[in-house]
């Protein structure tokens, strides 16, 4: 037993986002709305530091993320997961799959979050449902200290800010213990202040900025949604974690050059 807990050690995976943040460096990362297996590891070639895939508007199933998980480990990169606003156990199940992390949608309240920790995190800090038994524990191959120590300090618990309740009260957000970052989403926070799609409003821009503030100020990590266009305005208000793209608009545009060749070169005949 003690020959294969050893083993297990030696392959539990620690979060490439987690070591680059308390490093003061910018991580990045992708999102991905393709849910195959083979869209995921060419993400995951890239070289990119984390991909992002999403259980709110993507159909996609828990098989799904098993495979996805085991990718990013391969390949070296992080696998967070926007989960379905629902349960406790929407929010565990993608850590037991050894996800890096879950990103909960619509937070909108300091006692959403400490609700959100307490399911999330394992004692002292919450008291989450436990079960060593899955990926996360190498399947229970970790004693129950090494499991719960490596879940709260290797697991991110992200909580996404984009409604104006969420806006107003981001200073209490922030200052609840047990999670690592808050994600500023511009597009669900746009269409709320009657500006939809307008991701550089001013009263958009403002609220970016406070949220950013009030991360900071309590020690959270600061994530936000970024175009080439803002990534440079979002870096410089202090945001360390950029979703810098999608694969829809990666394919997209791959297939529009694609045709512009083509149609040069047909009408150049």
């Amino acid at each position: 037993m003690r020959e294969n807990r050893d083993k297990a050690r030696q392959f539990v995976k620690k979060s490439l986002l987690l070591e680059k943040l308390r490093g003061g460096e910018v991580a990045n990362c992708i999102k991905l709305n393709v849910s195959g297996q083979s869209a995921f590891e060419i993400a995951a070639l890239s070289g990119v530091d984390s991909i992002w895939v999403c259980r709110e508007h993507v159909g996609g199933d828990w098989e799904a993320v098993e495979r996805q998980s085991v990718v990013a480990k391969l390949y070296q990169c992080d696998l967070i997961v926007r989960v379905e606003k629902g349960s406790y156990s929407d929010y565990v199940k993608p850590l037991e799959l050894d996800a890096t992390g879950i990103m909960v949608p619509h937070v909108k309240s300091a006692a959403e979050a400490r609700q959100i920790v307490q399911n999330t995190r394992f004692h002292p800090i919450g008291l989450r449902a436990w079960d060593g038994g899955n990926a996360d524990g190498k399947y229970g191959q970790l004693s129950a200290r090494e499991y719960m120590d490596y879940s709260n300090t290797e697991k991110m618990i992200i909580l996404q800010i984009e409604d104006p309740e969420a806006v107003e009260d981001i200073d209490e957000i922030c200052s609840v213990e047990g999670f690592d970052m808050v994600f500023f989403g511009p597009g669900d926070l746009s269409q709320a202040y009657g500006v939809p799609g307008e991701l550089t409003h001013p009263r958009v821009r403002e609220a970016r900025k406070r949220v950013v503030v009030s991360a900071r100020k309590h020690g959270k990590f600061a994530g936000t949604v970024t175009t080439p266009e803002m990534l440079s305005e979002c870096l410089a208000d202090g945001y360390r974690y950029v979703n810098i793209g999608a694969d829809v608009w990666a394919l997209a545009g791959a297939y529009a050059q694609m045709l512009t060749a083509f149609r040069t070169a047909v009408n150049g005949r």
